[in-house]
């Protein structure tokens, strides 16, 4: 890759995600339609609602997975994990890390605290290790450009 400041991106994860969204977000609907609202035994439209609610919430969740990025750039890293977004120089980052078992890269931040970066997983293998490189000699990079 050319440019050192491209965003952060899962390959696998990312594709796993929107599939099985779309794939949870169009059987919920099929069987929100299919299931018969009439009758003693029947579900009631407020059933039907709710199955499709359900799948869009499916959806929603696996949106966010395939969301998953961090973007660096000359001053530091914005991580945009599930939950969270946040912002590091890259004086605030200690060590990078991406061995044993963890699933993704874990930065370790001079506060003491730990900072996974979900958009650089494991799964990926071989494009994995390189981000992970890269991701480590942007930070040595700009820890010694800051100074």
């Amino acid at each position: 890759m050319n440019d050192p400041y491209a965003p952060f991106v899962p390959h696998r994860g990312r594709t796993v995600a929107i599939g099985f969204g779309v794939v949870s977000v169009l059987v919920f609907a099929v069987l929100a339609l299919v299931v018969p609202t009439t009758g003693l035994r029947g579900w009631s439209t407020l059933d039907s609602v709710l199955l499709l609610t359900f799948g869009l919430l499916i959806g929603a969740a696996m949106w966010r997975f395939a969301a998953l990025r961090a973007v660096p750039s000359p001053t530091g890293l914005v991580v945009r994990n599930v939950l969270l977004t946040r912002t590091v120089t890259w004086d605030e980052v200690s060590r990078v890390r991406f061995a044993g078992g963890d699933p993704w890269v874990v930065l370790d931040l001079a506060d003491g605290e730990q900072l996974a970066v979900m958009a650089v997983q494991k799964s990926d293998g071989p494009i994995a290790r390189s981000e992970g490189s890269r991701l480590a000699a942007l930070v040595q990079a700009g820890r010694t450009h800051g100074r």
